[in-house]
């Protein structure tokens, strides 16, 4: 098989399980929400959260695949500064998937403090991934204004658009509530797509660039 189709195929198979996961999590609590309500949200949602869980996970199969072709199309030394974020992304995400797991397990014994607690922590998960994405992207948003790496300029753009929003969603660090909220609004839809946007173009222009 060409490599430009097992992209492809990567590509979109991240995109498709990711909306996937996203779909099967539904609403999650809120981070001014109780310990009660957090805990009773887990006893609630437990299935939901195992089903997001196995969604994300072949999604990161999937987009290691991606991670390891892009690497292999893209030059030096960008190619191993893009790869570094790109299993951060991954490592980061494994461990978000852990907390939300162990929640969701007994949910039923959770001490509603411990349950508000370990969210907590699962919840910056969004803004420290914004040092992944950003040294993922970095690199992409160079070699495509210098027209090098097969990239077009269409996609630098793409790419600086998402590393300004996601240095600018570093200010998650600080939220308590509201849109910018750690795990909120500004993580959960606005930067997760813009950045989706931006590996998804990737994808399809390094893809449309590879010799057959």
């Amino acid at each position: 098989m060409r490599r430009s189709n097992v992209l492809l195929a990567s590509t979109f198979g991240f995109l498709a399980l990711y909306v996937a996961a996203t779909i099967a999590l539904g609403a999650t609590p809120e981070t001014t929400d109780s310990g009660r309500v957090v805990r009773a949200w887990f006893h609630d949602n437990g299935t939901h959260v195992r089903l997001w869980l196995l969604f994300a996970t072949f999604a990161l199969v999937v987009f290691a695949v991606y991670a390891a072709l892009v690497r292999n199309a893209l030059p030096a030394p960008h190619r191993d500064v893009f790869f570094v974020g790109a299993i951060a992304l991954i490592a980061e995400t494994a461990t978000q998937g852990w907390l939300w797991g162990g929640l969701a397990l007994h949910s039923h014994a959770l001490d509603p403090t411990t349950a508000r607690t370990l969210l907590d922590v699962a919840s910056y998960w969004g803004p420290l991934l914004t040092g992944a994405t950003i040294t993922m992207l970095v690199p992409i948003t160079i070699l495509a204004f210098q027209r090098r790496g097969g990239l077009p300029l269409w996609l630098g753009v793409v790419s600086a658009i998402a590393i300004v929003e996601q240095a600018i969603e570093t200010i998650t660090i600080f939220g308590h509530s509201g849109f910018t909220a750690p795990g909120g609004p500004m993580n959960l839809f606005l930067g997760a797509g813009l950045v989706t946007i931006a590996i998804i173009g990737l994808g399809i222009a390094l893809a449309r660039s590879m010799p057959d």
